[in-house]
């Protein structure tokens, strides 16, 4: 049902502008992803651990927790526990930052309801509700990256800076801020530089050997890894392909070839890297090029209205295959199954 409702929107609705304010029906939207993503009950490979560090938080003070790890959300954990929210209370939360990420950004598509439908299978189902951490930091990336499609640099290192906060590999994100300025390039590199360099010393320098050993050291593979790249190889290259169609305006264009470029880099790296884990985390941030490149791909039909359904139905089916073999071929698609909700479960 998630994935055939903004399917079903993708093809009654297909293409509209997009309105300054959020309608009914987005608003909607939001309020259905937060509640599904933030009152999930024992779904997800990590829910254990999520739940567990709730706990984890109570017996720490606020100063040791801003300075760990990831403090955004440990601040979240104990915050949590002190209301006496539990772990839903932070899931509420991330599905909140999360679903309003996704819908700004999809909204910026010509077919915001298509991009919606792009996203739902992976994007959403597993990782928003799998990788809390990480879901909230790529939702907040995306406001970042809608940011950035309005030549805001400010606002994305914000949006970015607030997303490693949450899980320390956004940083990885901040260098498009100097390589997509086309304006004060010199500038712009010297104080975001600047401004990674004080990132990487308050949140990462300290967690890289951690990194290192637990990922590179001990070549921690990651199942499925390579076909999750190829995903985003493939609307890359066909980016590549048609990028002044897709992307007529220049600055859009430079963005999203960086994006691309970036996509079909992992595939290499997933390769050569002693560690296809860690080679798969840094992808995730790169399925919005999913997202960009699939919710144009119809328009490149022109006016043949026979082709752009045809485009639509195929990108459609192609993720709805993609739901139905992870749902029911992936290794831990069973830690998913059944979904449960929490506010339906017997007390």
């Amino acid at each position: 049902m998630m994935y055939l409702m903004p399917a079903w929107a993708a093809v009654a609705q297909p293409r509209i502008r997009a309105a300054p304010r959020l309608g009914p029906e987005w608003v909607l939207a939001w309020l259905a992803l937060t509640l599904l993503i933030g009152y999930r009950f024992q779904v997800g490979a990590d829910w254990g651990s999520y739940a567990n560090a709730v706990y984890w938080a109570s017996g720490r003070s606020l100063g040791e927790l801003l300075t760990g790890s990831d403090p955004a959300y440990a601040l979240l954990n104990w915050l949590a526990w002190h209301l006496g929210w539990s772990i839903h209370g932070v899931n509420l939360a991330c599905g909140a930052l999360f679903g309003l990420g996704l819908i700004v950004f999809c909204r910026q598509q010509p077919r915001p309801w298509l991009a919606m439908a792009v996203a739902m299978p992976y994007l959403v189902i597993v990782v928003a509700m799998g990788y809390s951490r990480q879901g909230v930091a790529i939702g907040l990336a995306m406001l970042g990256l809608a940011a950035l499609a309005h030549k805001s640099t400010v606002r994305f290192v914000a949006w970015v800076a607030l997303a490693t906060l949450f899980h320390k590999s956004a940083v990885v994100l901040l260098p498009l801020a100097i390589i997509v300025a086309r304006r004060g390039l010199w500038w712009t590199a010297a104080w975001v530089g600047t401004t990674a360099a004080l990132i990487f010393a308050l949140l990462v320098e300290a967690h890289t050997d951690t990194f290192v050993r637990t990922y590179l050291a001990a070549e921690y593979a990651s199942q499925g890894a390579a076909i999750r790249v190829a995903m985003n190889a493939l609307p890359a290259a066909v980016f590549l392909a048609f990028r002044r169609r897709l992307a007529p305006d220049r600055h859009l264009r430079r963005l999203w070839t960086w994006m691309a470029l970036m996509a079909l880099a992992t595939v290499v790296l997933v390769v050569i890297s002693p560690s296809s884990a860690a080679v798969d985390r840094i992808a995730l941030y790169l399925i919005p090029i999913q997202i960009f490149v699939f919710a144009r791909l119809p328009d490149l039909g022109g006016s043949d209205r026979d082709m752009t359904a045809i485009f639509v139905f195929a990108i459609l089916a192609f993720y709805g295959v993609v739901l139905g073999v992870w749902l029911n071929f992936a290794s831990h698609a069973f830690a998913w199954l059944p979904y449960r909700f929490y506010l339906l479960e017997p007390f």
